[in-house]
């Protein structure tokens, strides 16, 4: 069974849409990358499943349990991580004080296996325990978020652009270490993001939105090669 399935999904803000139908599942162990422009529906969709964003229509189930209702923590507790879009680090706590927060809803005795399984995946983080979080580079403190993310020992990793403004050799080591969890940990993860082609690359499967609709989802090598997806998300 599926950990995450998404099924009918319709977001609105207003008169504004911002994903209408929208369907997908995620296996343990899987990457499912949610790919498209600015405005797609991409962050909508996250927000709904984290409890932030209410919904109109559709269902979204963990583990086969219906989350609708539940607030973030009650979400996070049943076993999403999420890290979202820029970062949102606390600027003035430490790294390892940002760490703690992300283990807030984990019994106080499990806290050092994870922060030592979080320094072990980022050792940058270990050296910069102490430091605040807000002096870190922009690379550093998407590997913040992660861990953060992590902290809370989830089932589902949701990640919003992790890729966003950072330097094409730090978005390569993100994916490696993010294969390197995936692996250790068994995590089915969303992955959110409009740059494809590192996506694509990563992922087990695609969905494809344009304007809150699912245009295209399948097998992520094969949309990899799609001349209609290489046009439209990958300028080639």
């Amino acid at each position: 069974m599926p950990k995450l399935v998404i099924d009918a999904l319709r977001v609105t803000y207003g008169p504004i849409v911002g994903t209408d139908g929208l369907a997908l599942a995620v296996e343990e162990g899987e990457t499912v990358a949610l790919v498209g422009s600015n405005g797609a529906g991409k962050s909508s969709t996250l927000k709904a499943v984290l409890g932030m964003a209410r919904y109109d229509a559709g269902t979204i189930t963990l583990d086969g349990v219906d989350l609708r209702g539940l607030k973030p923590f009650q979400v996070v507790r049943r076993g999403i991580g999420y890290s979202p879009e820029g970062r949102r680090v606390f600027p003035q706590l430490s790294v390892l004080d940002n760490l703690k927060v992300g283990g807030i809803t984990r019994a106080p005795a499990e806290l050092p296996e994870r922060l030592a399984r979080i320094f072990g995946y980022f050792p940058r983080l270990r050296e910069r325990a102490d430091q605040r979080a807000g002096s870190l580079s922009g690379g550093e403190q998407q590997m913040l978020a992660i861990g953060r993310a992590l902290m809370s020992k989830p089932t589902v990793l949701m990640l919003d652009e992790p890729s966003l403004g950072l330097a094409p050799v730090i978005v390569e080591r993100i994916g490696e270490i993010l294969r390197e969890i995936q692996a250790t940990e068994g995590l089915a993860v969303l992955l959110a993001e409009q740059n494809a082609t590192w996506a694509l690359a990563l992922a087990h499967r695609a969905v494809i939105l344009d304007r809150g609709k699912v245009s295209m989802t399948g097998d992520a090598a094969t949309l990899l090669e799609d001349p209609a997806v290489r046009r439209a998300y990958l300028g080639i």
